[in-house]
């Protein structure tokens, strides 16, 4: 249904919202159809692209896109599936990539597994 959803004529924001409700379905249900997170994976990345392509999309005023962007859910299941899987350099890439949404999709923390992932490794 929600690829039907991405084919039908909306604009950026429309998008945003199916993809966003879709990835919180597919979370609310990861118990008992743990095939889903592999599509809510890739509804996650195929958000980022939306949102990255289209920032409009996600700013909280039109009028005034100087005061932020909304909450995105997918940015937080992304990077948490990510990081659960343990796709570090991955997670902190997206992590990266977000963060011009909103502080809070960039972990000092992360960046700190990363760096001592890559001392172990040197």
């Amino acid at each position: 249904m929600t690829w039907e959803g991405l084919e039908l004529p909306g604009t950026p924001s429309d998008y945003h919202f199916l993809l966003q409700g879709t990835v919180t379905e597919l979370w609310k249900k990861r118990q008992r159809y743990t095939h889903g997170l592999a599509a809510l994976e890739q509804f996650c990345h195929l958000d980022l692209l939306l949102i990255e392509a289209a920032p409009e999309a996600v700013v909280l005023d039109e009028s005034d896109p100087a005061r932020g962007f909304v909450h995105i859910s997918t940015l937080g299941f992304l990077i948490g599936l990510l990081e659960r899987e343990g796709a570090l350099r991955e997670a902190l890439a997206v992590s990266r990539r977000a963060r011009r949404f909103g502080e809070e999709y960039w972990s000092e923390d992360l960046e700190a597994k990363v760096a001592t992932l890559d001392e172990e490794l040197a």
